[in-house]
């Protein structure tokens, strides 16, 4: 285990900094780069991640908030090396780092949400993605329809990406440990959908309609939006609940509900 090196973690960056060197060791392997990869780290943080990556590539990017640890990482490594990026990760285009875009990180968990969406965004320009993750948010991402896990969360990503969880990291892995545990898990895109819906922004609807009260059943919360008559034409039983579909059973709603009338 290491230190965090004299920086005071900022809770509003929400920065827990990987300690571990058998985790990070773990992670590395998991994500086996090559010297010619387009790959960028969120987050890097005091460069525990950092350093063993540039290690094996000719050039790493990274996008970072921090401006103590912009400045601290433009001390040790050339330019030609380490592109920075600074900024919020949140309104950061992926789509300028070009194609076949690999990602790492060890979130900040305050926004592993949005960010997980914002991936998603840029499917298409991403070969991969290896991100440390609340172990938590990672078994929902994972989770299958009927698991009490299975979320919205799960419905969305698993529309856009093939997900494994990797590796289990206990809280002192960390420097400050936070309160909860993690776990590292991997995205693959999937391009195109093997689920593709004609209307995204429809199905995205669906999805979070029906899982806008959990405890009710399909009949409830799509109600005014599909009929239970409409629903028993597709197969689907309006007496289920959101967590008993699976993403094709979305898709196969909101396409019918996107049909020409």
């Amino acid at each position: 285990m290491r230190s965090a090196a004299g920086h005071i973690p900022r809770k509003r960056f929400g920065q827990n900094f990987l300690i571990d060197d058998g985790i990070i060791a773990s992670i590395i392997s998991a994500v086996m780069p090559r010297r010619s990869d387009n790959l960028v780290e969120i987050g890097p943080g005091l460069g525990a991640l950092t350093n063993p990556l540039l290690a094996r590539l000719d050039r790493l990017q990274v996008v970072e908030i921090d401006r103590d640890l912009i400045a601290r990482l433009h001390g040790l490594h050339p330019p030609e090396r380490l592109v920075i990026h600074e900024g919020d990760v949140l309104e950061f285009d992926f789509a300028m780092l070009g194609d076949d875009l690999r990602v790492v990180g060890n979130l900040p968990y305050n926004i592993s949400t949005p960010l997980l969406f914002r991936f998603a965004a840029f499917a298409g320009h991403i070969r991969d993605i290896h991100v440390m993750l609340q172990r938590e948010v990672v078994e929902r991402m994972v989770a299958a329809p009927g698991d009490s896990e299975f979320s919205r969360l799960s419905v969305m990503l698993q529309y856009r990406f093939d997900m494994e969880m990797l590796i289990n990291v206990l809280a002192e892995s960390f420097d400050p440990a936070p309160k909860v545990e993690s776990a590292v898990v991997r995205l693959i895109p999937l391009n195109p959908p093997p689920h593709q819906a004609r209307d995204e922004t429809l199905f995205a609807e669906v999805v979070s309609r029906a899982f806008s009260q959990r405890r009710k059943t399909l009949r409830n919360t799509l109600k005014g939006l599909v009929s239970a008559e409409q629903l028993a034409a597709l197969d689907i039983n309006a007496g289920a609940r959101a967590q008993e579909l699976s993403v094709a059973d979305f898709v196969r709603i909101a396409d019918a509900l996107a049909a020409p009338a």
